[in-house]
């Protein structure tokens, strides 16, 4: 992927937030898809202040296409307006962690049940080009690129639900759950990738099969695990159980 290198020091702590140019035509889809990775993969990290100005210098645009980013980050729940103070990027939080798991725990499983039922070979194909894409990043250490190819494989076994209203339902809980796992070192242990490469691939098996029952059951505690594994690390106590227990 092509990349601007943007002086970003007065924007974040982190040297290694590169803004995406590729894919957005508008300066509002840039300003968007570049704070949006920022926010996601943990680069901006909780709690920081945007601050417009400084946004619209690193991002070389006007202020307007920074504020429609911000407004629609806000919309998507990553960012959060402070009165007095302005946008900030939105905490963290064992309540924010629990209520993002409890709605995808509604509508994941029921989506890859329908996706099941209509797949095809074109999606097993799409769906193993991405896992293997996901494997290769995880195994040499690239962050971003490994979270971007799990994200792909997994919608290319939602998509074929044919809801475009549940795709859209799903996104913004998916992304807001992202931010969890990738700053959570539970999730990047050894022990638990190589437990979720299992999982990915009984997942991509029963998609195959068409059994959308199973396909629900591995995916609910697919997510279990996560959640819990969070919810550990962060202090809290567990509140979701293995539909397998």
């Amino acid at each position: 992927m092509q990349a601007q290198s943007v002086n970003l020091a007065s924007v974040t702590e982190s040297s290694t937030w590169i803004p995406s140019t590729d894919g957005p035509r508008t300066l509002g889809e840039r300003a968007f898809a570049a704070l949006h990775e920022g926010i996601v993969s943990g680069d901006l990290k909780p709690g920081q202040r945007l601050r417009i100005e400084e946004l619209a210098g690193a991002l070389n645009m006007s202020h307007l296409p920074i504020r429609e980013a911000i407004r629609q980050l806000e919309n998507c729940g990553l960012v959060e307006h402070v009165p007095h103070r302005g946008a900030r990027v939105t905490e963290l939080s064992i309540e924010d962690l629990i209520q993002i798991y409890d709605a995808r725990l509604m509508f994941e499983p029921e989506i890859v049940r329908r996706g099941a039922d209509n797949f095809t070979d074109a999606d097993a194909a799409i769906a193993r080009e991405a896992l293997d894409r996901h494997v290769e990043a995880g195994e040499q250490d690239r962050r971003v690129e490994a979270w971007q190819a799990h994200t792909d494989f997994h919608f290319a076994l939602y998509t074929p639900c044919r809801s475009a209203w549940l795709i859209r339902l799903a996104t913004p809980l998916w992304e807001s759950s992202q931010r969890y796992r990738l700053t959570m070192s539970t999730l990047n242990a050894e022990q638990r990738r190589k437990e979720a490469a299992v999982e990915h691939e009984q997942l991509l098996a029963a998609c195959v099969a068409h059994d959308g029952d199973r396909a629900a059951t591995i995916l609910h505690d697919h997510l279990v695990k996560s959640a819990n594994l969070i919810t550990d690390q962060m202090g809290g106590e567990r509140v979701f159980s293995l539909a397998t227990a």
